[in-house]
């Protein structure tokens, strides 16, 4: 995913680079087309031979730059070579215009663009302050005549006052062009991420719909079978008087079909949604029911330690209670797997807004990478060995219900934190009227070591 990516990222800014080359020609050719209208419609004869020396010297550069375009690396550098080139040309080309009496001064203006769109915001204020140097330069030299006018006989006298307010005037619009076009490609790029994030979204949820056309037909054909074989054998244990090795076999199909079962359940979860009744429930109490039974199965065991504010609040909310139950398990089951040598599991409620609360789950696990970030909710992908990748997909699915959000923060070997957020406005559309209070007698920390 990541790989994927940055060949996005680089394929971009080689688009761009593309675009940065034929903009050039296209500006380039336009001032060619006006020169040769200038001068076929006047009478007076214009010096413009060195204009088309430039011109020529333009083409030129451009054909260079495709030629490093189609080569393909070092795009960046690139980049800066070009706009720095094209500053010198402009300002040449500024020069025998007249200089501050000359228009093409607006040309630094694409330049300052370019680099805003291409490369970055201080690439931007770069070409901008360079923009600003060489025009200010050329200006500042030709009003004291220590390099002379290009055309002598058709320059003005102006006075310094005159030669610092056009200064001024184009510095001003150097950097505002800079600061507004900054704007612009930022608010862009924050609807890009956007667009991205829903692209994965869809990318998830057309997962979960294929999920469902398959589990759930599958599910429905092996739960009732698997059913009665779990019964039958429970009836045999209980009537053959079985012990020792014999006893521990039946134990184990009875425990294994109940794990089956669990993750049928957890496809039918997945697979479609049941039809929901909806009350007040009491997150904090269902919790630290889940928590309780964790502990029965000996999965939360003595070298876990569970650490946390969800004994000592309250926590009211309007929703579905199983739905929460399998929520807080498959979160909870996640963090212990992630710690396979035991550590601390931390459960927090939080309340930063009035409007929504928060769920914090943390472990000291060994973390995930880039990748299993990003493919955590994808149907039937884990990061675990024995793993079936439909815990965290049904936590989406069941987050995505409430329209909440689900946000994942983890490093390698330091742990992971999973950061739910819920609005108090739930899918029944009864406002709850309270969230997180503070029990009177409640404790910070429940240890199990």
């Amino acid at each position: 995913m990541q790989k994927r990516q940055e060949t996005e990222e680089i394929d971009t800014k080689k688009k761009y680079i593309l675009w940065l080359i034929l903009l050039r020609l296209i500006i380039v050719t336009s001032l060619v087309v006006s020169a040769v209208i200038i001068q076929y419609s006047t009478s007076v004869f214009l010096p413009l031979n060195p204009f088309y020396y430039l011109v020529l010297l333009f083409y030129i550069l451009s054909f260079i730059y495709f030629i490093f375009y189609l080569w393909g690396k070092y795009l960046k550098t690139q980049v800066y070579f070009q706009i720095f080139f094209d500053l010198l040309l402009i300002t040449a080309l500024v020069y025998i215009s007249g200089g501050l009496q000359g228009s093409f001064y607006f040309l630094y203006i694409f330049e300052i663009i370019a680099a805003s769109i291409v490369l970055s915001k201080r690439s931007a204020y770069l070409t901008a302050a360079l923009s600003a140097i060489f025009f200010g330069y050329l200006g500042v030299l030709m009003y004291r005549r220590i390099i002379p006018s290009f055309a002598p006989e058709e320059t003005l006298e102006i006075s310094l006052g005159l030669v610092i307010n056009n200064i001024f005037i184009a510095w001003s619009a150097f950097f505002l062009v800079a600061f507004l076009m900054n704007y612009l490609t930022g608010s862009l790029k924050k609807t890009r991420d956007q667009l991205r994030l829903i692209q994965k979204e869809l990318e998830v949820k057309k997962r979960l719909a294929v999920a469902g056309e398959v589990s759930a037909h599958l599910a429905h054909e092996i739960r009732n079978p698997l059913a009665a074989i779990s019964g039958s054998v429970q009836v045999l244990k209980d009537e053959s008087g079985l012990r020792g090795e014999q006893k521990d076999l039946m134990d184990i199909i009875v425990r294994e079909s109940e794990r089956v079962s669990r993750s049928i359940e957890q496809f039918l979860h997945l697979a479609s949604p049941v039809k929901q009744v909806f009350s007040s429930l009491d997150l904090s109490a269902i919790l630290e029911e889940t928590i309780v039974l964790l502990q029965s199965s000996g999965e939360l065991n003595g070298d876990f330690r569970v650490e946390g504010n969800f004994k000592s609040v309250n926590v009211r909310y309007f929703g579905n209670g199983s739905q929460f139950k399998q929520l807080f398990w498959n979160i909870i089951k996640n963090s212990l797997r992630a710690m396979p040598d035991g550590g601390t599991l931390t459960v927090d409620f939080n309340q930063e807004k009035k409007d929504r609360i928060q769920l914090k789950v943390a472990d000291t696990g060994k973390g995930m990478t880039e990748e299993e970030k990003e493919r955590i909710f994808e149907p039937f992908y884990s990061g675990f060995e024995d793993g079936q990748g439909i815990g965290m997909a049904v936590v989406h699915r069941i987050v995505d219900g409430y329209k909440g959000e689900i946000r994942i923060d983890s490093e390698l070997n330091k742990g992971t934190e999973v950061v739910i957020t819920l609005p108090l406005e739930g899918p029944g559309n009864q406002k709850v009227l309270k969230s997180v209070k503070k029990k009177k007698n409640g404790k910070n920390t429940h240890n199990r070591r």
